[in-house]
This record gives C-alpha cells, structure tokens and sequence, in this order.
C-alpha cells in the first residue's frame, strides 16, 4: 500500500499516533522492528549527522535524500520535516513533488523566516500570515496523490503569542493542511487548549528539556492529539550511549562484548532477502546455459 494511503488508515483509528524521531536509515529500522507504526525524520538529527547545528543550513537536496533513504528503508510511513519549503511557493511546489516522489507518507511545513531554527530555542521569527497561507495554498495544489499528508507548523506562539498561533494553525487547515502544528505551546494549560481551539487534527512534538512540559505519552492522547513526535529519541539515545560506550573504552580499553555475530546485525537490514535474490538471479543464469 502507498505509504501515504497507510498513514491516512493509522490517523484514522482512535487514538494518538505515535512517531519516533530518527535521523537515519538505522534508526528508522530500529523503530519499525521495535513496533512502532510511523516513524518521523528529524530534520536537526539530519543536520546534525551533517555536521552543522539546526539552523537551515541543509539543502533541499540534502534533506530529501535522507527522507528518501529512511522511507526505502522501512515499510512503515514516514513522516518527514521539510523546514519551510525552503523558499517561496515555488519552491515550495518543487519540495512537496521531491518529497513525495521519494516515497515520504507525509511532511510538515513552518512558517518561520529563513534560516530558520530549532522550534524550542530562541532567535525565532515568522513570515506574515499572508505569506504562510500561500505556501500551504502551494503545496496543497503540487501533491500529485491525495493521500500524501501536509502538516502546517506554525511557530507563531514563541513570537507574537499563543493566540496568533492558534489563527495561523485554523487558517492553514482551512486553506487545505490535513493537520495542524502548533510549535512550543509552553505550559500544560496551552498543551491542553491546542486540540480544543483548533478546528482539525493536531501533532504535538515532545521534546525533552524543550519548551513543552509533558510527562507521559498518556496525557497527549487524553488532551485529544491525533499525532505526537519525537523528533530527538534515536538521536539522543544514541548520543547517550555513545558518550557511555566511548568513556568505557577509554577507561578499560576493553572492546564490550558483543550481543550478538555481525551476521545478526545484517540480518537486521535485510541480509538474508539479498542472499535469497543472488541465489535466484545465479540460479537463472544456470538454467539459461
């Protein structure tokens, strides 16, 4: 099934959708294999693994080919950050196709002025509302499937306040969004207001020492959240663990023992399917002579 037409069916049913955040094709397997339903590209976690801070400094080219690796990489959907379309409406048409076209079930767009930040720091601006209902007018005209889902983000809260936020998210699900993206709300009584002033399905994202006070995944379900991401999960655990795996070396210079053979972890990845194919693919070379 179309990815997108997959993540249509998982919003639909009651409920909060949960997506873990990945920054790589690693770690989007991880997340299928660990069972969860969707999963969501990172766009810091791509600029980090790149080297540079999340502060726009990626390329539409750049950010697409690693949604394109994480979605061939799963078979569950992926949910991607696409910044702010990175450029004006027709730049936005060219990055919802090049998106879509990659196999991404889904993206969010915001509504910050270039170069644009991390939604839970500081030295955030915005576009007009003007200028960001074109571009969701844009991208809803340039999807090619239907299914293809468009998430407005609206960064508004942290710079011309709570209520300025809430018109941009009704405003942009009106001109076509099929969810609403308020970023930062930055106390439980905001958290729980998002969902009932705004008229359409709304995603939380939850970060951990951000802006948004939540404790448990519960509470997002019971404020009515029709999807929650974890944009930071696989990349803060693996920081963690690399930071903990590193200093053990350093202090032991002992190599820990693996859990399992490099052949487990390729299996993982598909090993065996790639054995199953070149033995076909030799087997009908044979039968050919």
């Amino acid at each position: 099934m179309n990815p997108a037409h997959s993540l249509r069916q998982l919003l639909a049913k009651p409920g909060t959708l949960i997506a873990p955040g990945a920054y790589d094709a690693i770690g989007v397997r991880l997340i299928e294999q660990a069972g969860f339903l969707a999963a969501y590209m990172t766009g810091a976690g791509t600029s980090l693994a790149r080297g540079y801070p999340d502060l726009g400094l990626l390329t539409m080219g750049e950010m697409v080919e690693n949604a394109a690796a994480m979605a061939r990489s799963s078979q569950i959907p992926l949910i991607a950050d696409a910044d702010t379309g990175f450029g004006n409406e027709l730049n936005v048409t060219r990055c919802v196709r090049e998106y879509e076209t990659r196999g991404v079930a889904a993206i969010h767009l915001e509504d910050q002025i270039m170069p644009k930040r991390c939604g839970h720091t500081d030295g955030k601006d915005v576009v007009s509302r003007e200028e960001f209902i074109s571009k969701i007018r844009a991208a809803v005209a340039a999807r090619q499937n239907p299914a293809f889902v468009l998430i407005a983000r609206t960064d508004a809260r942290a710079v011309v306040g709570f209520d300025e936020a809430i018109w941009r998210a009704n405003a942009a699900l009106a001109a076509g969004a099929d969810i609403a993206f308020v970023e930062a709300p930055q106390t439980a009584k905001e958290v729980a207001d998002v969902p009932k002033y705004v008229r359409g399905p709304c995603l939380l994202n939850i970060v951990p020492g951000g802006r948004t006070p939540i404790d448990s995944l519960r509470d997002t379900e019971k404020a009515g959240y029709k999807l929650a991401i974890l944009p930071g999960f696989m990349l803060m655990a693996n920081i963690d663990a690399g930071d903990q795996a590193l200093a053990t070396l350093k202090s032991t210079m002992m190599s820990p023992a693996a859990k399992g053979s490099v052949t487990d972890v390729f299996r993982r990845f598909g090993l065996d399917q790639w054995n199953a194919l070149a033995t076909r693919l030799t087997a009908s070379d044979d039968d050919s002579r």
